[in-house]
C-alpha cells in the first residue's frame, strides 16, 4: 500500500487510535503483571501471568473490551484466513504482516499451543488480519495467503511463509508460487489470478482498514475478545487472556455474549 494512503488512513483515525489507548491503559496492569517479572522471556511471564480466577473486572473496562470484539470479530461462515469453532465464546484477532519476525515467532512457539489447548477444546476461535507495514513485498505476500484460502490452503502458506523470516526477495511472486505449490495449493493459474484480482484488493483493504479504525500501528497486535494484547508475548500472557475472556463470557447473559 502506497505510504500517503497509509498516512492519510492514520491521521483519518486519530479518534479511533485515542480510544484504543484507553483500552491499553485499561490493561496496563494486567500485561504489567505478565512481564514485570521476566521482559519478553516465557519463564518470566509465566511466574507474573498468575492472577486469582475470582479476580473480577471493572464493568466498564469489560464494556470497552466487549465493544471492541463486536468492532472487530467476524465468525463469518468457511472463513479460510480463520480456525475453530464460529460460536467458540473466545475470539482471537491477530493483525500481522508477513516480513514481521516477532509475528513469525508467535505462529512458529505460541499459536500451535493454543491450538492445542484452546481451539481444538471449543473455547477459542483465531481470526488473521492482513495488515501490512511493509511495503509492497508485505502485500504481495498477504495476497498469496488469501489466494491460497480461495483454494483451502491459507493456514498451510500461512505456516510456510512464517516457517522462518522471509523479506524482500523471498517474497517474489515466483518464490511465493512455489511455496503455494509446497503447500498443496493445486490449481496455480487460478492461485495467480487471485493474487491479483479486485477481490483480493477488497479483502485486504477490509482488513487494513479495520487496523488503522482502531489504531494498529505495529505488528503482530492481538485482541483477545476486544482485550489488547501488544507484539508477541509468551504463551502464559495469551493463555490468562483467553481464560479471563471464556470466564467473562460465562458470566455475561446470553444476549449481549451472542456469537454474530
Amino acid at each position: 500500500m502506497p505510504t500517503s494512503a497509509s498516512q492519510t488512513r492514520k491521521l483519518a483515525a486519530v479518534g479511533a487510535v485515542l480510544a484504543l489507548v484507553v483500552a491499553v491503559i485499561a490493561i496496563g496492569v494486567v500485561i504489567a503483571k505478565s512481564t514485570a517479572n521476566g521482559g519478553d522471556t516465557a519463564s518470566g511471564a509465566a511466574s507474573g501471568a498468575s492472577s486469582s480466577p475470582e479476580a473480577k473486572e471493572d464493568p466498564a473496562q469489560q464494556k470497552m473490551f466487549d465493544d471492541l470484539a463486536r468492532r472487530t470479530t467476524r465468525r463469518e461462515d468457511g472463513d479460510p484466513l480463520a480456525v475453530g469453532k464460529k460460536d467458540a465464546p473466545v475470539v482471537l484477532v491477530e493483525y500481522a504482516d508477513y516480513q514481521c519476525s516477532f509475528c513469525g515467532r508467535f505462529t512458529r512457539e505460541t499459536q500451535p499451543e493454543l491450538i492445542k489447548k484452546y481451539v481444538d477444546a471449543g473455547t477459542l476461535r483465531i481470526e488473521f488480519r492482513n495488515f501490512t507495514v511493509f511495503g509492497a513485498d508485505s502485500e504481495r505476500a498477504a495476497r498469496a495467503s488469501w489466494a491460497a484460502g480461495q483454494q483451502g490452503r491459507f493456514w498451510q502458506l500461512h505456516d510456510a511463509l512464517y516457517a522462518k523470516t522471509r523479506k524482500g526477495a523471498a517474497l517474489a511472486e515466483d518464490k511465493l508460487v512455489g511455496l503455494a505449490r509446497d503447500s498443496g495449493v493445486k490449481d496455480i493459474d487460478r492461485f495467480r489470478a487471485d493474487m491479483k484480482s479486485a477481490d483480493a484488493d477488497k479483502a485486504l483493504k477490509k482488513d487494513q482498514d479495520e487496523g488503522y479504525q482502531l489504531g494498529v500501528q505495529s505488528t503482530p497486535s492481538f485482541l483477545v475478545n476486544g482485550r489488547p494484547v501488544a507484539g508477541a508475548q509468551p504463551l502464559a500472557v495469551f493463555s490468562q487472556a483467553v481464560d479471563e475472556a471464556a470466564r467473562a463470557a460465562k458470566d455475561r447473559p446470553a444476549d449481549k455474549g451472542a456469537a454474530k
